[in-house]
């Protein structure tokens, strides 16, 4: 039985196969010595192959005819010669056949091995040569890359063939030397590490004798198939093959690739601009081919290249070694990446057309053929940003090194040398990430995730038209495909991390304003070259006054990383590097010999996990990952998974999830007992099976591009398309422009638009009219949606020509935007064209342009249509009266007065709502209404427009059934309301809210430091608002797929969060990210308590879940330190006073000591959905879903509460938090048989309500404090907002 080798990724080696000349021919050779003077090139073949496992148990046995693996592959070299021979029988063809499948991986082509291990070709020589290195890449047919690292080293023919055993020669002719060659294959790209190995191997080889040199190979082999690989993170593996330690470093996370290798070796091959050209060509997917004289230097830099491209990956044929026979793979059509030696160059160049030809040697870039390959650009913002960085990078060891004293030790030397380097690799690979936010920044804006779907052609319109050559080509490339395949998928990378630090003020307002994207002031005075800065100061560390008048402002933000510090764009700092020494290997390797090395290597991380201290949870995790492997390797499953299970509470970021399926699926069945009895495992084991269960149900990951619709569009395709084309995402925003584009021609009820009836017929090929007689639903036809969608991206294409004056603009907030200008029309005002903003309308005077503030939207009394007498003719006329001034304004409109009047009055009610319910989205609302009633009027060119524009005019109808203005308690209270689901479709339930205070130790160009508001939506969606500006921080941090339904935060680093999937997912403040899970509880998560009484610095926290459990942690260890059970019917919250911890279930509130004695249990015969403790007074506040009130009672009275709370129109309480002297209940309102959210405000002490507040038009269900200065509520779905109360 193997040791689970069916079952365990590869340890670093994967094969070690010996090259050269067989005996025979080398004879053949000595032979010809005096016959010939050119020796002649040679035929290389596979000598050796040494797989891993070498040793097994079978060998245990003692059975001398046993075989092992590794003499089992000599039969491969037997099967080769014995081919040209006759056939033999069936049966020794079958067994020869079984030991080579057994023998050789099949992801190994050991065909061209020997040719890619001798590239230039195999000859004996008539002098030594020094050992040379050289790397390959081998790619399988599903893209999968193996790794090579070659020695050729020369041994005397006389002392290899002719006199193996040592015997002097007696020949007198002159010695002949005969390459060899030594592959280490491995799975992973550790090319300094395995050169390093063969180095330590040639210092033995050289002192040993030939027939010793076989046995020595294969023990060499033999080791290092016992090296495990490093965890992904910061813990390096150290292993010592004398006289050299091997350090074999980490990856940086699962999905990347280990960096083992110098980065900057391209950059001293190659100028700056060469170094574009060539990223450049890998990023359009050219035909290239690297040349140099040195066969290492060719894979080296290749795969340089293709980190410098990270997160994209080439998924074309990599080959940078070709050998001389293999030169006909360079005129395959396809794309890929190959490598030739420079003698070639001549031949390549001439032989094949439309090749990019690269020159590592002399740092060219040319084409081959007779039409030269046009290499577009990269960016000029991108491009200028990765030079600049590469003026300031130091690639020279030596200017390092030249004030340190020379060590005498040889591993210091080298450890000096590799802390350097991989410093250096760090810095590059910052450069070069930067280089791809910089190019693929603006991809997100043009990403429709819900439905999957990329607008490229609208991404290319975005882009300057210098840079649009680059982008039609990269746009096409399979790279870019699997790119947009994770940006769809919400990957948080390295990518993703860097390019939301470094969101510029302008790219985070667009996060959090759904209306359509226009050139604000500030943009457009950059655009016209002014100087001037005319951003805000940045608000404090703390929360915000928000005033009556007060904007919502943003934290200036550098708009360009052209700006940014090197150590600005790399917002995470990099953990310390730590090392981790395996123990020396035994000799010899038997089984046993083995097995104790296994074990003490396992006794060492024991050692190791014991002396970590409990908060430095990522050493930990690497820990528990490396013990978890060696234990599968030990054959020991079940601690192999208890190990795994650990990584949930340490970093879940590198669960080995296919290794853990596998260990759970081989579990025998005596195991599998014995793991039901283990409580750990056999959560662990739940949950794999639970999470297998998902994928089945993950929904597809493909990529679409936005194409306009070919088919008559009912209603729900009609969403779907205009949600694709980024125009608007909102559902009933959707709805009302379907009604629009669908409004019947034969409408009578007209009023006053004066629709031509006649119309009918004209528009027949635009409209699939509605037929109610005929029972025919509603449709959309393709050609008015093609014409509408043009005439929308037309109108965003013409706001970004708009030039205004630099004496306009100063006239104007940063922010504004111009949305509309009317043709030049005579006004009261003058001659001019009107332009309308978000917030007003101006005039823009004709002649020398001027600014003339016609009014803002709020100033408006009264808008309506007139007409104005000229010559015979009566022109219509818009009139508008305005509070700021007597006079009414007056502007003959002709032809576009009937629209202008739909839209100021829809900006006029917007702002009313906004003002009166102070929501800012209500104007951006308004603003979207308008932009379509405008597209709409635009697109169906007939008098029909503007009846058909109506039907977006939702604010100018609401206000007559909603009320403009809300009650004037709640109007003094409410200072601010935002939306958490502006990114999303349809509004989202708000189920928890928490608030964190800021940070002084950041600095102030970091935003990290500011507070947060932390908002919990359906199905596991977190988002965070930076509480200082209330703009979206991070608009989505996955947690789980469930309903989440409590928070906690336990310090600086970490939020606690409880879901209804029974898991506690721990988010890092700093990385925002969650990779800790606790998976102790059976049910699902409902509420967390904070105990900081302990002393010692020491935090533990409580948890509770619905079925009656309670665990209390130890916060440092995120272990287990107690656990309780209730038996109540649905635990809902918890809360500690002093030493007794508080429970409120569906059905009772139970009084428990820490210790778990019960001291009291209340029940009653309503359901209780929350409570609240005041310690002061001692006195206890229950609410109950379904009773409008609230219920007092005194501690030491449980039996009868000592006082009511009778609250007016409320049906339920939800959620009670004390702020102050008071306390803030959210309730469920009853009005008219609709469900209205409320809070109402309680004096704690006179037990008397002092506010009742409506402004939510759903039930409020969660309630924060932040700082006792702001109280923020979050409803259900049918409001899904977050209203900010001012508490006084």
């Amino acid at each position: 039985m193997l040791l689970m080798a069916d079952l365990l990724p590869s340890g670093l080696l994967e094969a070690c196969v010996v090259v050269g000349v067989s005996d025979d021919r080398l004879r053949e050779a000595c032979e010809k010595q005096g016959r010939e003077q050119e020796l002649p090139l040679l035929d290389a073949e596979v000598l050796q192959v040494h797989v891993p496992p070498f040793v097994t148990k079978e060998d245990v046995w003692g059975s001398q005819s046993g075989v092992t693996r590794v003499q089992r592959c000599r039969s491969f070299i037997k099967k080769k010669k014995e081919s040209l021979m006759p056939a033999a029988d069936s049966a020794t063809k079958s067994q020869e056949a079984d030991a080579q499948d057994v023998s050789v991986p099949t992801d190994i082509d050991l065909v061209a091995l020997p040719q890619l291990c001798f590239p230039g070709g195999l000859q004996v020589a008539y002098e030594s040569c020094e050992d040379s290195f050289h790397f390959l890449v081998f790619t399988d047919v599903l893209g999968n890359r193996t790794h090579g690292v070659v020695v050729q080293y020369y041994k005397s023919v006389q002392d290899t063939v002719l006199y193996p055993n040592g015997q002097q020669s007696s020949s007198k002719g002159p010695r002949l030397y005969c390459p060899f060659g030594i592959c280490l294959i491995s799975k992973y790209s550790y090319y300094n590490a395995l050169k390093d190995c063969l180095s330590c191997l040639m210092l033995q080889l050289r002192a040993c004798r030939w027939m010793d040199w076989r046995g020595m190979v294969k023990e060499f082999a033999a080791k290092l198939a016992l090296v495990p690989l490093p965890p992904p993170g910061h813990l390096h593996l150290v292993f010592n093959l004398r006289p050299l330690l091997i350090v074999l470093p980490s990856k940086e996370d699962k999905e990347q690739p280990a960096v083992d290798l110098d980065l900057h070796l391209p950059f001293l091959c190659f100028k700056p601009r060469q170094l574009l050209q060539v990223i450049t060509g890998i990023l359009t997917e050219q035909r290239m081919v690297f040349f140099s004289s040195d066969w290492a230097r060719l894979t080296l830099v290749a795969e340089c290249f293709m980190l410098f491209i990270r997160p994209l990956v080439w998924q074309h044929p990599f080959v940078p070694v070709l050998s001389r026979q293999m030169l006909d793979f360079v005129m395959a059509p396809t794309s890929f990446l190959m490598g030739c030696h420079l003698h070639h160059f001549e031949e390549v160049a001439s032989e094949t057309d439309e090749l990019i030809l690269i020159n590592m040697d002399n740092g060219t870039v040319s084409s081959s053929g007779s039409e030269s390959v046009l290499i577009p650009d990269m960016p000029a913002v991108a491009e200028e940003c990765f030079l600049r960085r590469m003026d300031a990078l130091q690639v020279h060891y030596d200017l390092h090194v030249c004030h340190l004293g020379i060590s005498a030790d040889i591993n210091e030397l080298r450890a000096q040398r590799r802390q350097w380097q991989q410093s250096l690799n760090m810095e590059i690979q910052k450069i070069t990430l930067e280089l791809m936010v910089n190019i693929f920044r603006e991809v997100h804006d043009h990403l429709n995730y819900e439905h999957r779907v990329f607008n490229s052609e609208e991404f290319l319109k975005s882009r300057n038209l210098m840079d649009q050559p680059f982008y039609e080509k990269v746009l096409e490339t399979h790279i870019f495909h699997s790119f947009l395949k994770d940006r769809l998928n919400r990957k948080m990378d390295a990518f993703s991390r860097l390019e939301l630090s470094t969101r510029s003020e302008a790219q985070r307002l667009k996060v959090g304003i759904e209306s359509p994207r226009r050139l604000t002031m500030l943009e457009m005075a950059r655009k016209n070259s002014t100087p001037e800065n005319r951003l805000s100061k940045r608000l404090g560390v703390s929360m915000p006054n928000l005033g009556e008048e007060q904007a919502v402002g943003f934290p200036p933000r550098q708009t360009s990383l052209k700006k940014l510090p090197l150590e600005s764009a790399a917002k995470i700092s990099p953990w310390p590097i730590k090392t981790f020494h395996l123990p020396e290997f035994p000799n010899p390797l038997d089984y046993h010999k083995v097995q104790s090395f296994y074990s003490e290597l396992i006794s060492l991380l024991d050692k190791a996990i014991s002396l970590v201290s409990p908060d430095n949870s990522g050493l930990l995790a690497r820990y528990y990952y490396l013990r978890g492997f060696l234990n599968s390797t030990a054959g020991k499953q079940l601690d192999a998974l208890r190990d795994f299970q650990n990584l949930y509470r340490t970093d879940m970021d590198i669960f080995p999830n296919e290794l853990v399926r596998a260990l759970v699926d081989s579990l025998p069945k005596e195991e599998r007992q014995l793991a039901e009895k283990r409580s750990e495992i056999k959560r662990l084991i739940s949950r794999i099976k639970k999470d297998r269960e998902m994928d089945q149900f993950r929904r597809d990951d493909t990529v679409k591009k936005f194409e306009l619709p070919k088919k008559h569009m009912q209603q729900e395709d009609f969403v779907k398309r205009v949600q694709e084309s980024g125009i608007v995402k909102d559902v009933e925003t959707i709805h009302r422009l379907f009604e629009a584009l669908t409004v019947e021609s034969c409408n009578s009820g007209l009023g006053g638009q004066g629709v031509d009836m006649t119309a009918k017929s004209s528009s027949q090929s635009i409209f699939y009219l509605d037929c109610p007689v005929d029972g025919q639903q509603k449709q959309v036809d393709p050609e008015l949606f093609r014409v509408f969608y043009t005439f929308w991206k037309e109108t965003e294409a013409e706001a970004q020509d708009v030039h205004l004056p630099p004496g306009v603009i100063e006239h104007l907030d940063t922010s504004e935007c111009v949305y509309k200008l009317s043709s030049s029309i005579k006004t009261s005002h003058g001659v001019g064209k009107i332009a309308m903003t978000q917030k007003r309308l101006f005039l823009l005077t004709e002649g020398r342009p001027g600014y003339v503030e016609i009014t803002k939207f709020r100033d408006i009394e009264e808008v309506k249509v007139s007409s104005a007498p000229f010559l015979l003719l009566r022109i219509p006329t818009l009139k508008i009266k305005r509070s700021s001034r007597k006079e009414i304004f007056e502007a003959n409109l002709k032809s576009e007065c009937d629209l202008w009047n739909l839209m100021v009055k829809e900006m006029w009610a917007g702002r009313k709502m906004a003002d009166g319910h102070k929501d800012p989205q209500y104007m951006q609302q308004a603003l979207t209404n308008v932009l379509l009633m405008d597209a709409v009027v635009g697109c169906l060119q007939s008098q029909k427009a503007i009846f058909a524009a109506t039907k977006l005019a939702y604010f100018d109808k609401v206000k007559l059934e909603v009320p403009m203005m809300v009650p004037k308690t709640t109007s003094e209270t409410l200072k601010h309301k935002i939306n958490p689901s502006l990114d999303l479709t349809s509004p989202q339930a708000v189920d928890v809210l928490l608030y964190t205070p800021g940070q002084l130790s950041f600095t102030d160009s970091d935003s990290s430091g500011n507070p947060k508001l932390w908002c919990a939506l359906s199905d596991g969606k977190v988002v965070v608002f930076d509480a200082a500006s209330w703009s979206i921080q991070h608009d989505s941090i996955q947690v789980g797929v469930s309903r989440l339904n409590c928070m906690l935060r336990l310090d600086q680093h970490q939020v606690w969060i409880g879901s209804q999937d029974s898991v506690i997912y721990i988010i890092n403040t700093h990385s925002m990210s969650c990779n800790k899970q606790l998976t102790e509880h059976r049910s699902e998560v409902t509420d967390f308590a904070l105990d900081e009484t302990t002393g010692k610095n020491e935090i533990q926290a409580y948890s509770c879940s619905a079925d009656g459990i309670v665990i209390l942690w130890d916060v440092a260890t995120l272990r287990v330190r107690k656990q309780y059970r209730l038996n109540c019917d649905r635990l809902l919250s918890i809360q500690l006073v002093g030493g007794t911890l508080w429970c409120c279930a569906r059905d009772c509130i139970t009084e428990m000591k820490k210790a778990g004695v019960v001291c009291r249990k209340m029940k009653m015969p309503t359901a209780f959905s929350c409570f609240l403790l005041l310690p002061e007074t001692e006195q206890l506040w229950t609410g109950c879903t379904d009773a409008g009130g609230i219920c007092v009672w005194h501690c030491s009275d449980l039996t009868n509460p000592s006082q009511k709370i009778q609250l007016q129109d409320c049906t339920g309480v939800n959620c009670m938090i004390r702020v102050k002297d008071q306390v803030w209940a959210g309730c469920r309102g009853g009005v008219g048989g609709k469900a209205k959210g409320k809070i109402y405000v309680v004096d704690s002490e006179k037990c008397t309500v002092e506010k009742e507040l409506a402004g939510h038009t759903d039930m409020v269900q969660a309630l924060c404090s932040a700082e006792d200065r702001y109280v923020l509520s979050g409803t259900a779905s049918e409001d899904g907002k977050i209203a900010i109360w001012k508490v006084e």
